[in-house]
């Protein structure tokens, strides 16, 4: 498998108001960055949406070490909370519904494709590439401030 390595950041101007998300993608010494945005959306969301568009950008099945600043998604993993979700039925432990159940829905599409073990990172400090996908999603979410 190849091993890739994908930085990823959600941006959001107001919670919720217009956001955008962003990846940087690195393999040997290939970089590809992606990024889009919403209207109206939560930074949550937009933390998920660079996850899922970063992994279902890959071709081929991949070891993947996704880095990201957000506690929302790594500590879902690392924590073993969709694990849990899953097995009550899409529900928390307080019995909700979990929040954005379908894209938590197309991470686990990927995880099923590509061996992923998510890193947290801190934001805004001095990590270049997490510094790179906070910038690219600030302006991906200024477009639809106009």
């Amino acid at each position: 498998m190849k091993k890739v390595i994908i930085y990823t950041d959600g941006a959001c101007s107001g919670n919720p108001g217009p956001g955008g998300y962003a990846a940087v993608l690195m393999y040997d010494r290939n970089i590809k960055e992606i990024s889009g945005g919403e209207k109206v959306t939560t930074n949550n969301r937009m933390e998920l949406m660079a996850a899922i568009v970063a992994l279902e950008t890959l071709k081929e099945p991949c070891e993947v070490e996704l880095y990201s600043d957000s506690a929302y998604l790594v500590n879902a993993y690392m924590q073993g909370w969709v694990e849990n979700w899953k097995k009550n039925g899409w529900k928390t432990s307080d019995k909700k519904e979990v929040k954005n159940k379908e894209l938590w829905e197309r991470i686990e599409q990927q995880r099923k494709r590509h061996a992923v073990m998510f890193i947290k990172v801190k934001g805004h400090s001095d990590n270049e590439h997490n510094n790179r996908c906070d910038e690219l999603a600030v302006i991906e979410s200024q477009k639809f401030q106009k």
